[in-house]
């Protein structure tokens, strides 16, 4: 049985800055969107609906940085009252993935194309993101908020 197309949006959750990136099940890829401002752990939701209105996702995967013992900081909670709102705000499925060494691998991605002469303008919480996105992919295995 085939998969029917799935469009997906990740977010790498920051109190400053927020990581996103867009995605769909055909090629099992991802693509960094611009950093959303975020103030205290809080976007501007009606912004925020914009732009998922915009990309008319199926679903959303929010990265849960847990510590490397597995244990939830209050990074954790905040990422996941962010997930659980954004839920009820768009009404469509929230998963949660584990996002251990996203950002330092994504920083790492992002020099790599930098000396290449690529994505000037991409962030690593963007790129951050799409590794969110690729891992769902991949994996198709959530945590609910």
């Amino acid at each position: 049985m085939d998969n029917p197309l799935q469009n997906v949006m990740g977010f790498d959750f920051g109190t400053q800055k927020m990581g996103m990136a867009i995605g769909n099940s055909l090629t099992g890829t991802g693509q960094p969107l611009p950093l959303f401002p975020m103030r205290d752990g809080i976007p501007d939701w009606d912004k925020l609906e914009q732009i998922i209105a915009q990309w008319q996702p199926d679903l959303c995967v929010v990265g849960l940085p847990l510590n490397m013992d597995d244990s939830e900081s209050e990074l954790s909670a905040r990422a996941r009252k962010f997930a659980r709102r954004l839920k009820h705000r768009i009404n469509k499925p929230v998963w949660m993935l584990d996002e251990r060494l996203t950002t330092r691998e994504a920083r790492h991605t992002l020099m790599s194309y930098q000396q290449q002469g690529h994505a000037k303008k991409t962030s690593a919480d963007s790129l951050a993101a799409v590794m969110l996105i690729e891992s769902w992919f991949r994996e198709s295995v959530g945590i609910a908020p």
